[in-house]
């Protein structure tokens, strides 16, 4: 019978995921027990999709501002510490800075990107800056040039005066505070040599360009709790990067060392039903919201973990491209055999022509994670786990 469903993401309901439950347990039978209560199958290549945020809960992968400062301790000692191009969160950064105010020995000196941060969260509109005649490529500012310039600028979501919230936090260690404004990582070494980089996705380049330019102590928010402190989680990776507030003194990591767990559900469900499943943990997803202009991605990466089933890219065609010409003639069963015949083709690697035709070579976890990332919702919908079936169906698929 021809298939007339196509892909499919369904929000799957679980308990209140706490630390040290076995979630691979908790995952798999959560998903028996929907297929059974409402009535669908599972598939071979199915993709069940579960949030970092209740793996690294049942990890226990939790930090304290106190665990945070130590390391910052330990790496900065008395150096006056620049702090250079971190995003504009209360949920992500502002808990992290506490720890760093609270190890620095004396001063910071707080460098902000403007006009925006690094995933689009908006310091200064542009239109302001162009008025005051600023060149945000090659203008250093003080904070009083930018007061000057701008005055008070609030966040269009939160209602945020960021470099207001930032200076406070700081201050509140009873650490001097000073801020710039400022796009280029070499601009903080006119400060001091010490530097942390907050930016996530071009931190390596940043921590290069900092080197290069003789900066005697840099690490990056990955260097930091990249190994235990006193106790604490940890990520070897990532460090602080994809970390969220857990409450007003603790942080919760990104998961780490997911891989057995994942296998561990794939085994179980492929016992139980015979199908072959994919798993992965996801994060944020990789979209960029079109009304406010932030990309949602702060962590960094959208999957840090999979099964290897999800490695690559998608095999896929342009299909409404073929339809407007090579198959603009064809329909019913001389249709499908054509499509079927195309995709045949391009997995023997026989279409040179089709790099022009095809889709953008995304990774399938970023794409995946990214729709399991809108199905559960940023507010959480009570469904940390997500089903994806028909993913990797085509035209032809029965």
């Amino acid at each position: 019978m021809e298939r007339r469903v196509g892909t499919v993401s369904r929000g799957i309901r679980c308990p209140i995921i706490r630390e040290g439950d076995n979630l691979a347990e908790i995952v798999s039978s959560s998903i028996l027990e929907a297929s059974q209560a409402e009535g669908f199958q599972l598939y071979d290549r199915d993709v069940i999709g579960i949030t970092e945020s209740i793996v690294a809960r049942a990890q226990g992968n939790y930090a304290t501002i106190d665990q945070i400062a130590e390391d910052i301790s330990q790496k900065y000692g008395d150096s006056t510490i620049g702090i250079i191009l971190p995003i504009l969160s209360r949920n992500r950064f502002a808990i992290c800075l506490r720890g760093i105010a609270k190890g620095a020995a004396k001063k910071i000196v707080l460098m902000l990107s403007y006009p925006s941060d690094e995933v689009g969260n908006e310091l200064v509109p542009l239109t302001l800056i162009e008025k005051a005649g600023v060149n945000p490529y090659s203008d250093v500012l003080t904070e009083a040039d930018f007061r000057h310039h701008f005055g008070v600028i609030r966040h269009p979501f939160t209602n945020m005066d960021y470099i207001q919230y930032y200076g406070d936090i700081i201050r509140e260690y009873g650490k001097e505070c000073e801020i710039i404004f400022a796009n280029h990582p070499q601009d903080i070494l006119k400060y001091t040599d010490a530097v942390l980089a907050c930016d996530i996705h071009t931190r390596q380049h940043t921590k290069k360009v900092l080197h290069d330019n003789g900066a005697r102590i840099v690490f990056g928010l990955d260097d930091i709790l990249s190994h235990p402190v006193n106790g604490s989680g940890y990520n070897e990776q990532y460090g602080l990067l994809g970390s969220n507030k857990a409450t007003e003194d603790k942080i919760k990591l990104f998961p780490h060392r997911c891989e057995p767990m994942l296998y561990e559900i794939q085994d179980i469900i492929l016992r139980k039903t015979g199908k072959k499943v994919e798993v992965m943990v996801y994060g944020d997803g990789a979209f960029k919201d079109p009304q406010g202009k932030i990309w949602e991605l702060a962590d960094p990466v959208v999957s840090p973990s999979h099964t290897d089933g999800l490695d690559g890219t998608p095999n896929e065609l342009k299909l409404k491209y073929l339809a407007d010409n090579d198959f603009a003639t064809l329909s019913g069963e001389a249709l499908r055999n054509a499509i079927s015949k195309k995709i045949q083709e391009k997995e023997n690697n026989l279409m040179g022509q089709m790099a022009s035709e095809g889709t953008t070579p995304r990774q399938l976890t970023d794409l995946i994670g990214s729709l399991c990332d809108l199905t559960s919702g940023s507010g959480d919908k009570g469904t940390p786990v997500i089903l994806v079936q028909g993913y990797f169906d085509n035209y032809t698929s029965d």
